[in-house]
């Protein structure tokens, strides 16, 4: 059955980020003295919480925009496909939104306060929407395509860092990257320090907010990065995979990010890094 192509009823920044926020506060932080972690058959975690905020998005999502349906980590992974293929044969379609409803799951079970929903808004092959709460500190990082970055309501700038790139902080997931480039930031680092907070989402804002100045990952689910790629752009950032490619290409391949809130300090990361591909 076709899906109805896109009308005047399309979903605006103000009412997305409220109602993820409240669900966050109503279904995550409730449970984070008792997650009730389990393993699932890919070896992740899953908790109460996943399943409550994927539940009660899909709901009031549907509720408020029927046409659009929704992608949601917690799918069968023929499910995802099956509408990530829906999305992409229909750039003139409503789209679809891209969820995860609790990035940082492992976090959230062992009790780590870096945890928080993302959600997206997929059409036409772009992100034209994207908001992250971190539920812990009660900030929610909000974007529209072409109209800028929010952090709770108000205007997200990536500053401007009038610093040199030794002096910099990276957030670095190292498990993920090639062997070789593990092993040269870790001998020959070229930031001063180096943090990993378990939550991509999150890195992505935190980029955005001038709290990491560099960023590196080697594999992200789109329900992972596709908010946070987004606010990170409407904020003046700059992103790209190892391989030089835009991150988010309208599929579920896993993406690698190299980023950076600066645009001088873009450069000079790209540079390093890609030294030692050469």
């Amino acid at each position: 059955m076709p899906r109805p192509t896109t009308t005047a009823t399309t979903p605006d920044i103000a009412t997305v980020a409220a109602l993820v926020r409240t669900a966050a506060r109503e279904e995550i932080l409730p449970r984070a003295q008792n997650p009730a972690a389990r393993l699932k058959a890919d070896g992740t975690w899953i908790t109460d919480a996943d399943l409550a905020m994927q539940h009660r998005l899909q709901r009031e999502l549907a509720a408020l925009w029927p046409h659009i349906p929704l992608l949601g980590e917690e799918m069968s992974a023929e499910e995802q496909q099956r509408l990530m293929s829906e999305e992409a044969a229909s750039p003139n379609g409503p789209g679809l939104w891209v969820l995860d409803p609790l990035d940082g799951t492992s976090n959230f079970a062992a009790g780590l306060p870096c945890f928080g929903p993302s959600l997206a808004w997929v059409q036409g092959g772009r992100v034209r929407l994207g908001v992250v709460v971190d539920v812990m500190r009660d900030e929610t990082f909000s974007a529209t395509e072409g109209q800028g970055a929010q952090l709770n309501g108000q205007p997200l700038p990536a500053p401007t860092m009038q610093i040199p790139l030794a002096k910099t902080i990276a957030c670095v997931d190292f498990k993920r990257l090639p062997t070789a480039l593990a092993a040269r930031l870790a001998t020959h680092p070229p930031y001063s320090s180096q943090r990993s907070i378990g939550s991509v989402a999150l890195d992505w804002c935190w980029v955005a907010a001038g709290r990491f100045h560099l960023y590196l990952h080697g594999s992200q689910g789109l329900w992972d990065y596709a908010a946070g790629s987004l606010i990170l752009s409407e904020a003046g950032g700059h992103g790209q995979t190892l391989a030089g490619e835009p991150v988010f290409n309208n599929t579920l391949d896993k993406r690698s990010a190299l980023c950076a809130g600066d645009a001088g300090l873009f450069e000079q990361w790209v540079a390093w890094v890609a030294q030692g591909a050469a």
